[in-house]
């Protein structure tokens, strides 16, 4: 690479300064993107303290001992209100991110209720300790694409569209934004905390070990070698690398702690030719995974429904925070086989998590340089 890994630290440390010794709380700090966003902010000097759930077995976050360099790791139920005050006395935190969710549709069809007491009382009872907190400036709730009433049309929905997620799961995280706006506007119209919530497509990389998700079964099969099995290949996702809704989260942080004009509600997604099916993409894992790896269509009788297509119009974040996808989806599922194909064979999970954010920091950064000269 012609700048070399001084380059790329450079660069990172050009994107992050801003939270070298912020206090930071996560909550659902032991998941897939929680273990992620706790490694980039390890990285960036932030004091990280974490509420969640035991990790699972087998976890990103036990993997990569994500624990060691945080500030504090605190294991509770976001439900417990009490419990989760009590951290948050601790932390006194500054900025806090809410990404604690039972996030799968199908497991929401099987446990409604369980669904809804996570996903829609975790947010009223994170918001409640912002509301007694003389600490927080800047809070985001992480939700997801689907919390839009879907339609099924071609077009990516825009942040004034109606919320009303199908499923369970879908309709929990709608629910969870209206908690989230209603707090807002009632408790914080003072513009002493800035308050905004994040719609995100579906992420893919390294260290997630869910079920019934597409690129987790595809890694399991790969590994098994055994042919992929795929339900739906023909609906369409905004599937993009976890690090792209992750460094925009951080945007949307940094930007709103610095200015309140800029907390909202905003799309988080790839580019226009990125939102593939499910068949596509599992064609290109195929393909970079190599050792003859295929997949197979065996549709689920009685299957709980899903939508089969979903896009997201992300021209207000792009507009407002000059924010923009970086790895496409090529790139993006060759550094989730890159990990897993590391991870299958014990090699250093930290080193490989340090070095795709690094290299993700130089690509941004060198992104935003070329676009700043086309302008001139």
């Amino acid at each position: 690479m012609l700048h070399g890994k001084y380059g790329m630290m450079n660069k990172m440390k050009n994107q992050m300064e801003f939270f070298k010794n912020k206090s930071v709380f996560i909550t659902g700090h032991t998941g897939f993107k929680g273990s992620w966003l706790c490694k980039i902010l390890e990285m960036a000097g932030a004091k990280v303290t974490g509420f969640a759930l035991p990790a699972t077995n087998p976890s990103l976050f036990s993997l990569a001992e994500i624990e060691k360099n945080m500030e504090s790791s605190i294991i509770g139920d976001i439900r417990n209100q009490e419990e989760l005050e009590k951290a948050f006395q601790i932390a006194k935190p500054e900025i806090v991110f809410h990404m604690a969710a039972q996030p799968i549709v199908r497991e929401s069809y099987q446990n409604p209720a369980y669904t809804y007491e996570v996903n829609v009382m975790g947010t009223v009872n994170i918001l409640e300790c912002i509301r007694k907190s003389d600490t927080v400036k800047s809070f985001l709730n992480i939700t997801t694409d689907k919390v839009y009433k879907n339609l099924e049309w071609e077009w990516g929905y825009r942040e004034t569209d109606e919320l009303d997620g199908l499923d369970p799961y879908s309709n929990s995280k709608s629910c969870s934004e209206l908690v989230t706006h209603s707090y807002q506007k009632s408790f914080f119209s003072d513009g002493g905390v800035a308050i905004s919530t994040a719609r995100a497509g579906n992420v893919i990389g390294g260290g997630d070990f869910a079920k019934d998700r597409i690129i987790p079964d595809c890694i399991r099969a790969a590994v098994a070698k055994k042919d992929i099995i795929i339900r739906n290949p023909y609906s369409t996702r905004p599937f993009q690398h976890v690090l792209e809704p992750l460094f925009a989260y951080l945007l949307i942080a940094r930007e709103q702690y610095e200015n309140i004009e800029k907390q909202g509600y905003y799309n988080v997604g790839p580019k226009e030719e990125d939102c593939i099916t499910t068949g596509e993409l599992a064609t290109i894992f195929c393909k970079k995974w190599g050792q003859d790896l295929k997949w197979v269509n065996i549709a689920e009788k009685d299957a709980p429904k899903e939508a089969n297509f979903l896009k997201l119009d992300c021209s207000k974040i792009k507009k407002e925070l000059g924010w923009q996808p970086t790895w496409n989806i090529e790139q993006a599922i060759e550094k989730t086989v890159e990990f897993a194909k590391i991870q299958n064979q014990n090699g250093d999970i930290n080193r490989c998590m340090k070095e795709q954010i690094e290299e993700y920091c130089y690509e941004k950064e060198e992104q935003a340089i070329n676009n700043r000269k086309s302008k001139i």
